[in-house]
């Protein structure tokens, strides 16, 4: 099952020690398979909306700077409790904050034809 987890910061400024524990957290990570994709995003970015045929493009910032989404991972898990617990390993590397975990849905999660 393939999770994002989202984080809209946190309260800690990075130092040395944090960047080394979370350059070993993302090391294992990898080498495991577990990390698919990570990265900080944008600030604001762009609001696409499509309405009546027609799609406008919005310049941001759209939120408030603390309600705005800073990074995310990508991760491949067995189960919804291995994606929280990697979540709380990470929070426990950065300190406070907040961030989500959604499960993403591919192809191969599609029903299938069913039997023949």
């Amino acid at each position: 099952m393939r999770f994002l987890m989202t984080t809209k910061g946190g309260s800690r400024t990075p130092d040395a020690a944090m960047m080394a524990e979370m350059g070993a957290f993302i090391e294992e990570m990898t080498r495991t398979g577990v990390l698919l994709a990570t990265g900080g995003l944008e600030p604001g970015g762009l609001r696409m909306v499509s309405s009546g045929g027609e799609i406008t493009v919005t310049d941001g910032p759209f939120t408030e700077a603390k309600e705005a989404i800073v990074s995310f991972a990508l991760i491949e898990a067995r189960s919804r409790e291995e994606a929280v617990e990697l979540t709380r390993r990470f929070w426990k590397i950065v300190g406070d904050g907040e961030g989500s975990i959604q499960r993403v849905f591919g192809p191969e999660d599609a029903p299938g034809p069913g039997p023949r």
